[in-house]
């Protein structure tokens, strides 16, 4: 049986009347309202997708980029000074399971000179044998840069955008001028130390490309007369676990030490983006909607441009329920082939970024993400399947809702009154 015979005819004169309209300028003007709304829900539908993958994709990049410089946790002293038991405290984070590196290490702010230029820093000193257990750069520099960090020698890795501020590269000396000053007869005097430029390495994220210094953890503790390390940074075997893990050693370490996650150190970032994203879903699902109910007009138009076909319909035996499933059928058609259609542009363009976006770089000679703005330069994607699903479903209720009160007005069509001038 052919496949036309097994269907409802409701089915069948709504794809019918979807598709039609080249008889009359008529039913052409409304063919074309019809084709714009189906346009309009696939734009607002791709748009959606693009963005929301690009946000994903940017909020991925970032983090990925911030967590090979920074650690998943931090333990220091309240005060900033040394930790008072570095041993105990190391046993302690080290025997919690979640636990698979930790290494202590000196924070401290500072300003680097070379010449008249004057850059401010943040200066951290790393034990270069233990460094690589906690921090993805630092693994990447094991062999390399990590190990021309000799204590006594003071040698200090840059990171690039530092490095190119200050005019700098491997061998050059730098002046670093530690905060706290040195008194003397004549007053307190900073603390000047020249160090020797080791090397410089890139992580990819211009906040610590353009301001880390990393040093002998003691040679920082020699500079800015410390007693010992000011923390231990630590890695754990899953990152989302961060924040229970922080709360789980805040209440087993012994002594006052302060702890702080991963999240909670870029917090203001990380709800910046959430809300950022949360009002682009909510500004681009209007536009959707704006499209989804064109088609009210649309429906409107065709009922009255079909009101003779409906009143023979009804004449020959269809229900009110049969005439408005009619034109349901034919709005919810406008629907899922402007869903589908947005779905599949949106997907490609998300999936395919990579190539879009230095291509129209190159077209118009422009760069869309500064990185000194941005933090990274290129276009990241990500498409997740928690977005896509909902942005698809919200599509099809909006069409389905613009569908109701058109096919309602269809079926109290009166057929006398319509056949009246027949």
């Amino acid at each position: 049986m052919p496949l036309s015979q097994r269907l409802p005819y409701e089915m069948l004169l709504g794809w019918r009347y979807t598709r039609a309209g080249r008889a009359t300028r008529r039913n052409g003007f409304i063919s074309f309202i019809s084709a714009a709304s189906m346009l309009g829900i696939a734009l607002g539908v791709a748009a959606l997708i693009i963005v929301l993958s690009v946000m994903n994709g940017f909020q991925k990049d970032v983090a990925g980029r911030m967590l090979s410089v920074i650690s998943h946790v931090e333990v220091f002293s309240p005060d900033g000074g040394a930790l008072p038991d570095l041993q105990r405290t190391l046993s302690e984070v080290r025997a919690h399971r979640e636990v698979i590196g930790a290494a202590p290490f000196i924070g401290a702010q500072a300003l680097l000179a070379r010449g008249e230029t004057m850059q401010g820093a943040m200066v951290r000193g790393i034990d270069p044998a233990l460094e690589p257990n906690v921090t993805d750069i630092a693994a990447d520099m094991k062999d390399t840069l990590l190990p021309k960090l000799v204590p006594g020698e003071f040698g200090i890795l840059l990171g690039s955008d530092l490095a190119r501020k200050l005019g700098v590269g491997e061998g050059d000396k730098v002046t670093l001028i530690a905060p706290s000053g040195q008194v003397t007869p004549a007053g307190v005097v900073p603390r000047l130390k020249q160090m020797t430029v080791v090397g410089t390495f890139s992580s990819g994220h211009y906040e610590y490309d353009s301001a880390l210094a990393m040093l002998h953890i003691q040679d920082a503790a020699r500079i800015f007369r410390l007693e010992g390390p000011t923390g231990i940074r630590l890695k754990l075997r899953d990152l989302h676990q961060a924040r229970q893990v922080t709360d789980e050693l805040a209440g087993s370490l012994s002594g006052h030490l302060l702890l702080l996650d991963w999240t909670r150190q870029n917090r203001t970032w990380f709800a910046a983006v959430q809300l950022e994203k949360r009002m682009m879903f909510i500004i681009l699902t209007l536009i959707v909607a704006v499209a989804a109910f064109n088609l009210v007009s649309t429906l409107v138009m065709t009922v009255q441009d079909k009101r003779a076909d409906i009143a023979i319909l009804r004449t020959l035996g269809a229900s009110p329920a049969s005439i408005m499933k009619i034109f349901i059928v034919q709005g919810a058609l406008v629907g899922v082939i402007g869903t589908l259609a947005g779905l599949a542009l949106g997907l490609v363009v998300a999936y395919h970024i990579d190539v879009i976006v230095p291509f129209l770089e190159g077209v118009f000679h422009a760069s869309f993400l500064p990185k000194d703005i941005y933090l990274i330069s290129k276009m990241p994607s990500d498409p997740q399947a928690r977005d896509i699903v909902p942005i698809a479903v919200i599509s099809l209720l909006l069409a389905f809702v613009a569908t109701i009160y058109p096919s309602w007005r269809a079926s109290r069509v009166n057929p006398a009154e319509a056949l009246r001038y027949e």
